[in-house]
């Protein structure tokens, strides 16, 4: 990186005043300006000046202030304060057209603070269109900063102190250790499934062990507070509906479809 203490040719050293007629607008400039916006910005030379030189070539040949230019034009100005890139390649004029808008994107809104300041021009009687907030913009603004609600405070989990969803995961956990259980015993998922299963018999003492050796640390919590429902579930025999495609009840009867 240059000694930027060494640089004397910097462009904003030496401001000037060109005839608007002599600055050309760049063909490749990728920036666009609607009506409204150099309404806008025409709008605030009008309050404030002008408070920015067009950065020009040479030749006259705008690198930035475009919409400043425009609104030059409809204001009806003769002359502007322009500040000369002298000595740079085409190349680094064209990518200075892009850094000096997108740099500007790149930053972002302490939103408490926005909405102390416009809180306190408005009160002020300043006419706060000027600053480029579109009325619904400033009144969404206020209202949340008068609800209390912290604008853009990180996550749900670091505003509400808990996630707010499920964080159930099927990944890990003691849900891992109980599915280790079950393959312990030989159930598979896909059993039930084809036309030519049919139900497993199930050793309850046997799943009962496996169920809660599958526990892990939560095995003592569970002897405390034993569930009434064993790990093989209902002791009424398992329906078969495989032919009639009835539906059962959960308890081994099948439900009449006619009511």
């Amino acid at each position: 990186m240059a000694d930027l203490r060494k640089n004397a040719n910097w462009p904003a050293d030496r401001v000037e005043r060109w005839p608007v007629a002599r600055l050309v607008p760049n063909a490749r400039n990728a920036r666009t300006h609607s009506d409204e916006q150099v309404a806008q910005l025409a709008a605030s030379i009008e309050e404030w000046g002008w408070t920015i030189p067009v950065l020009v070539d040479e030749v006259g040949g705008i690198i930035a202030g475009h919409g400043r230019v425009m609104a030059a034009h409809r204001l009806g100005l003769e002359d502007v304060p322009v500040m000369v890139a002298a000595g740079w390649s085409d190349a680094k004029k064209r990518a200075y057209m892009l850094a000096d808008n997108k740099l500007t994107l790149n930053s972002e809104w302490d939103l408490d603070r926005l909405a102390i300041e416009i809180a306190e021009l408005r009160a002020s009687d300043f006419d706060i269109s000027l600053i480029g907030f579109s009325e619904s913009e400033i009144d969404d603004l206020l209202e949340a900063d008068e609800g209390g609600a912290e604008i853009g405070a990180g996550s749900l989990a670091e505003r509400f102190m808990v996630p707010p969803f499920s964080v159930l995961s099927a990944r890990g956990g003691w849900w891992q250790e109980r599915k280790a259980a079950w393959l312990a015993l030989g159930i598979q998922s896909e059993l039930g499934r084809g036309e030519n299963s049919a139900p497993v018999p199930l050793d309850r003492a046997k799943a009962a062990k496996a169920f809660t050796g599958g526990l892990g640390k939560d095995r003592d919590r569970y002897s405390r507070h034993k569930p009434t429902a064993e790990p093989g579930g209902s002791k009424m025999p398992a329906a078969d509906y495989r032919k009639t495609h009835a539906r059962g009840d959960g308890r081994g009867r099948a439900i009449d479809p006619q009511g």
